[in-house]
């Protein structure tokens, strides 16, 4: 084994759990949040053997979960968008404080890559200022596609609850999120 070898294993044993208890908290479903840990911990051998070394592996490793996360969700909200036309339902009752986010493409070039960079930190900033129950709400809705109507029956707690947390979470962060808009000029 090289110490290049060394080192990743080291790191991979050293960060996992902090890493899953990251991702399961942001992810439900335990095979989306696994598939996401794989494709860090795979991203993250990939990119310490390039030559220029991670200095700050554990940090580079969450903004890789953190990024993996918002690209889940991203193409969930495709998916929606490209799959058939459905009625409106009662589940729908939030969609007005859904937050709309565009995001760069991971190949536009270098600049695109660093406003998404800034715009992934501004989130996940935002996202880390809200109560739990609002960040809850929000994650569980925009991120995992959890319908109100699954979230009132898991939780118990009252539709109109649930609506007025995700109202106030997607305010806070539109409010957070507009500056770095304006500044990237999006």
């Amino acid at each position: 084994m090289t110490e290049s070898d060394s080192h990743i294993t080291a790191t991979v044993a050293r960060e996992r759990t902090r890493l899953v208890n990251f991702i399961r908290r942001r992810i439900r479903d335990p095979d989306d949040a696994e598939d996401i840990l794989q494709d860090v911990f795979h991203e993250f051998v990939r990119a310490y053997r390039l030559p220029a070394p991670i200095e700050q592996a554990s940090a580079w490793l969450f903004r890789a979960a953190r990024n993996r996360i918002v690209d889940r969700f991203r193409k969930k909200k495709e998916l929606q968008l490209t799959g058939p036309l459905e009625a409106e339902s009662e589940d729908d009752a939030g969609s007005e404080y859904r937050l709309d986010l565009t995001m760069p493409a991971h190949d536009a070039g270098p600049e695109a890559l660093y406003a998404r960079a800034l715009l992934l930190t501004a989130l996940q900033d935002a996202l880390d200022e809200l109560p739990p129950n609002q960040r809850e709400v929000f994650i569980a809705h925009e991120l995992e596609g959890w319908s109100f109507k699954d979230m009132v029956a898991q939780s118990g707690v009252p539709l109109n609850t649930l609506l007025a947390r995700k109202r106030y979470a997607v305010q806070h962060l539109r409010a957070r999120l507009l500056p770095v808009y304006d500044e990237l000029d999006i």
